[in-house]
């Protein structure tokens, strides 16, 4: 069996205004294998938010195509990708999207619920997710009762609940301090290399980008190779 879980080819992006258009992504082209973890960088405005999106399936591109182990999203039916996105995919971004009415087990245990799998079987991985992120006094603590780094801390564990094959983490510890954020990075490295899952980074932060196996630069719409890395 192929190891290739993600494979961007020929990839364009462009928005129309008026008369004019704007070229955001330019024949993009990256494989990404199981396990593997590749950072991608770049100033503000540089259409990095827009290919997390792109590789992920929120996002119909102007041209190319994106394959998750095998299977290209856009010429899946939108039931098909929603249906790929719950079972392989799972997303980080730096506002943790958290159901505020939920608890932090009912927010990780959410995409199990989604297809639909019993709670008696999905709690212990959700709890155990919950532990090793170190919130396993917190399982009934709502996000208006936690910290920010410990709303991320769950936010971390909702995406890699249903052990996705891809995880894209687009700026994931922004918003938190120097502490918080060095505890989210060791986490999200300890549980990519016991999962084997294949990571997507996109970060303004050099301790995060250093700790890539791959670091690719996005500007002017094309990604290169950071002379850097």
């Amino acid at each position: 069996m192929s190891d290739l879980v993600l494979r961007v080819q020929g990839l364009r992006h462009s928005y129309s205004f008026g008369s004019g258009r704007l070229d955001v992504l330019r024949d993009i082209h990256l494989e990404l294998r199981r396990g593997e973890r590749l950072g991608i960088v770049g100033a503000s405005g540089q259409g990095k938010s827009t290919l997390m999106h792109l590789m992920g399936g929120l996002e119909r591109p102007s041209a190319g195509s994106v394959e998750v182990l095998g299977q290209d999203l856009y010429r899946l039916s939108e039931a098909a990708r929603s249906r790929l996105r719950n079972q392989h995919i799972g997303f980080v971004y730096q506002l943790h999207r958290l159901l505020p009415e939920f608890t932090a087990l009912e927010n990780v245990l959410l995409p199990l619920r989604i297809r639909r799998e019993k709670r008696a079987t999905s709690e212990p991985w959700a709890k155990e997710l919950l532990d090793r992120v170190g919130l396993g006094q917190r399982y009934q603590h709502k996000p208006g009762m936690l910290s920010g780094g410990e709303r991320q801390r769950v936010a971390l564990a909702r995406a890699l609940v249903t052990r996705p094959a891809l995880l894209l983490a687009d700026e994931p510890t922004g918003n938190l301090d120097r502490s918080a954020a060095e505890a989210v990075h060791a986490l999200m490295l300890d549980l990519n290399a016991e999962l084997g899952t294949a990571m997507v980074v996109v970060t303004h932060e050099p301790a995060l980008a250093e700790r890539m196996a791959r670091v690719l630069h996005l500007r002017d719409g094309v990604l290169t190779e950071t002379a850097e890395n």
